[in-house]
């Protein structure tokens, strides 16, 4: 399942980063084929805001469902994002509603260690933010694989860092030469592709 950036809709997964394409290529060359999936999350974060709308509700309870309607095995799945749906996976992973994904991936994740740094309509106010706090929900994830990835020159590389820091486990990933764009992003992607195809497999 992957979740778009800030002003992404479901298609950013395809048109932008390309992933049908990269994801043709990897199975061209022998990687377990899998499925992706991408809904249109709005700007609200991925997660329950004050004015009712819970975008991350949405992938658990309605997406995941409509997908094993359509023959999938939806208790074997992976959560993917970048920017704000870099947080986004991160966050509904941490959370105990639904099945757990069997992987999460993200790249340049809208990170920030408290509510004071926050990018304006991230989150409706610091109580928000505490509720949906995903450094204070890191040892939720301690079971969950984990790949991160964000560019030096990235924004958010130094929120990346330290919330690597505060893992029980030393994720996947790191830190490359690049910054918050689409290139940075396209270019990582065969990466977190075959990470996900190695946790998804069998």
């Amino acid at each position: 399942v992957s979740l778009h950036g800030k002003g992404g809709t479901h298609r950013s997964s395809f048109d932008e980063l390309g992933l049908d394409r990269f994801l043709a290529e990897a199975v061209e060359h022998g990687a377990a084929p899998l499925a992706i999936a991408a809904v249109d999350g709005g700007d609200t974060y991925w997660h329950e805001r004050d004015d009712g709308s819970d975008s991350g509700a949405m992938v658990v309870q309605e997406l995941l469902p409509i997908l094993a309607r359509r023959g999938l095995d939806v208790e074997r799945f992976g959560l993917f994002g970048w920017s704000m749906g870099g947080y986004g996976a991160l966050h509904l992973a941490a959370q105990e509603r639904g099945p757990r994904p069997r992987l999460v991936a993200t790249l340049s994740a809208a990170l920030w260690p408290a509510a004071g740094d926050t990018a304006p309509g991230a989150f409706d106010g610091p109580d928000d933010f505490a509720c949906a706090d995903v450094f204070r929900a890191r040892a939720r994830l301690a079971d969950v694989p984990l790949r991160m990835d964000c560019g030096r020159d990235d924004p958010f590389a130094d929120a990346n860092r330290a919330f690597r820091d505060g893992l029980l486990r030393e994720p996947e990933g790191g830190f490359q030469p690049g910054a918050h764009t689409v290139g940075y992003w396209r270019r990582m992607v065969p990466d977190h592709l075959a990470f996900a195809a190695e946790h998804l497999a069998g």
